[in-house]
């Protein structure tokens, strides 16, 4: 399995920027798609992006050009860089990985692995 710790969240005011970071601790990292969720209270948890094995990165439509996923590879830790946030944007997130590649992707059943998840606030 997989561990994965994520940090970074925190209240914010609305336009403003948050980067979380999820320690990804495996040996083989990069053998495996990660994941950034969200789940909003009372609502079910949604797929913000990914990262496949081959680097490649998609976004959710309703975070696109203002969201950005990260990969440090010598600290293994995954980033979300968030600018311009919204208030739609509070929620709980998740960093979660699969090595079932072809599961990479916008359900979370496709995922094996998950993070106890770090609270955004966006306030207006």
């Amino acid at each position: 399995h997989v561990q994965l710790v994520e940090s970074g969240g925190g209240s914010v005011q609305a336009g403003g920027s948050l980067r979380l970071s999820c320690r990804v601790s495996v040996s083989s990292a990069n053998d495996y798609c990660l994941g950034w969720f969200r789940q909003a209270s009372g609502k079910e948890r949604e797929w913000v992006g990914s990262l496949d094995s081959e680097r490649r990165i998609n976004y959710a439509d309703s975070v696109k050009g203002r969201f950005t996923i990260s990969k440090d590879k010598a600290k293994n830790l995954l980033h979300l860089q968030m600018n311009s946030l919204k208030s739609e944007d509070t929620a709980m997130y998740y960093c979660a990985a699969t090595r079932r590649v072809q599961k990479c992707g916008i359900s979370s059943s496709g995922y094996d692995d998950w993070g106890k998840g770090t609270q955004v606030t966006v306030s207006t």
